[in-house]
């Protein structure tokens, strides 16, 4: 397996889950070759837990990496089929990442690479705000 799912798979440990226990990791490439990752965080207040796929996204953007320099994404989850992004998480990949790879992985190493566009055919994004 990549460097690059290993770093989504690893990073799923450092998952804040005590509600759901379900713990998922995200490794996020920049079009230099940077890897940034993230982990999902709940709260209490569930509304306020944010996804591995958006922390690291975030994290990106802080580092200094401009919205669209990202070339693909791997999410880790513990789960028999891999799992996709959620909705808001599909959102925020597309306003940032625009259509790039996406790997989805488990631990017992089934892989699916597809293209964002295949799981969200209709985003909503800045071309219908001008």
């Amino acid at each position: 397996m990549s460097p690059f799912l290993l770093a989504a798979l690893a990073v799923r440990e450092n998952a804040h889950a005590p509600y759901s226990h379900f713990k998922v990791g995200a490794a996020l490439e920049d079009k230099l070759g940077r890897v940034f990752t993230g982990c999902n965080v709940e709260n209490a207040t569930y509304g306020l837990t944010v996804c591995a796929e958006r922390v690291a996204v975030f994290k990106a953007i802080s580092e200094g990496v401009r919205p669209r320099d990202f070339v693909r994404i791997a999410v880790a989850a513990d789960t028999e089929q891999p799992t996709p992004p959620c909705g808001a998480c599909r959102q925020i990949l597309w306003e940032f990442c625009g259509d790039i790879e996406l790997t989805m992985v488990n631990l017992h190493g089934v892989i699916e690479t597809v293209r964002l566009k295949e799981i969200f055919p209709r985003p909503f994004d800045d071309s219908f705000l001008k």
